[in-house]
């Protein structure tokens, strides 16, 4: 027999972008880099895959050299596991820094949210010089096309961003 009970059925994700009131009065808009944050996870996921494989691999065949099994090469590999260890580590940080979470675009200012939670706030976007570096096609590493983005203003150092492509366009349309 049915039931009265309504059925709730959950949505994939929330709208983008999200509009919210600064401090100062004006809106900021929330813009999460769904795409950029994708493509450094996978990349990251990738390369730990084949550091993983590349160890696995080099460690049968310390063991079925000859003297393998002795207690010396036993220490070379946990050495070498180590290495291995912070070289995936390394790579990780290396691999998923450049891709923030989002921008929050505001008449008077741009903030890049990290990866790490560190907010770099910008000048707004037309006194911020902004140049697409590279651009990457949706592929298995990314469902949307990323750019990596150089920006940088008047007496700032110049900064490299992987940024969904359109993410730091002026006006976004609103949903």
């Amino acid at each position: 027999m049915a039931s009265p009970r309504a059925v709730r059925i959950p949505r994939s994700a929330p709208p983008r972008p999200v509009r919210v009131v600064a401090e100062t009065g004006g809106s900021v808009e929330r813009r999460p880099n769904v795409g950029g944050s994708q493509r450094a996870v996978r990349l990251t996921l990738s390369y730990l895959i084949a550091l993983a494989v590349l160890y696995l691999v080099l460690v049968e065949y310390g063991r079925s050299a000859p003297g393998g099994t002795s207690p010396g090469a036993q220490d070379t590999l946990l050495l070498f596991g180590g290495i291995a260890v912070a070289l995936g580590a390394v790579g990780a940080g290396f691999s998923l820094t450049p891709a923030p979470r989002a921008v929050e675009v505001s008449p008077y200012h741009v903030v890049v949210v990290g990866r790490w939670g560190r907010r770099t706030k910008w000048p707004p976007l037309g006194e911020t010089t902004v140049r697409v570096v590279r651009s990457y096609r949706a592929g298995p590493l990314s469902s949307t096309p990323v750019e990596s983005v150089e920006m940088w203003a008047t007496g700032r150092r110049p900064k490299v961003y992987l940024l969904e492509q359109g993410l730091l366009a002026p006006t976004q349309p609103r949903t």
